[in-house]
């Protein structure tokens, strides 16, 4: 079994629902447990302008799964929810990314773990921070000190 978190987003048809879709569709996989949910974040888009707000989260699992098996199951979740790859960075109804996978860093043509940029991203790490405040990004530091130079000022926490 082997630590992992997920990273889901969506701006399309419903996003808070998406994102709660996809969470009971993974809890749903025998070879997965949830073992915690973040708080539901809203954001501005990476990428093109013009296309709605993100809603962001992070969910931490275990799971059976090997890397691509994890993959092929997220993309599937996503699939599912009529996911359409068109834009890069474009519009999604569900993105679901592989952010850490234990302590592996994975180069591939088919998948990068820990996910590009992270560091980057305050609507990655602050949900990731919010489940796991200890957490350390493998070959990247600890999200204490990555959030401590990230501008957070366009993330807004969403409230129930």
């Amino acid at each position: 079994m082997t630590i992992a978190y997920i990273g889901l987003g969506s701006n399309m048809q419903s996003p808070k629902q998406q994102i709660k879709s996809a969470i009971k569709s993974i809890s749903e996989i025998p070879e997965i447990q949830v073992l915690k949910v973040s708080s539901l974040y809203k954001s501005k888009p990476v990428g093109p302008q013009g296309q709605n707000d993100y809603i962001n989260a992070v969910i931490k699992i275990e799971t059976e799964f090997m890397p691509l098996e994890l993959l092929d199951c997220m993309q599937d979740i996503e699939n599912q929810h009529g996911r359409i790859r068109k834009e890069h960075w474009g519009p999604r109804i569900l993105d679901l990314d592989i952010l850490i996978f234990g302590k592996k860093i994975i180069q591939d043509k088919k998948l990068t773990i820990p996910h590009p940029e992270i560091e980057k991203r305050p609507f990655v790490l602050v949900p990731l921070a919010e489940i796991d405040s200890n957490c350390s990004i493998p070959g990247i530091g600890l999200i204490s000190d990555l959030l401590a130079v990230n501008n957070q000022k366009d993330l807004e926490l969403l409230y129930e």
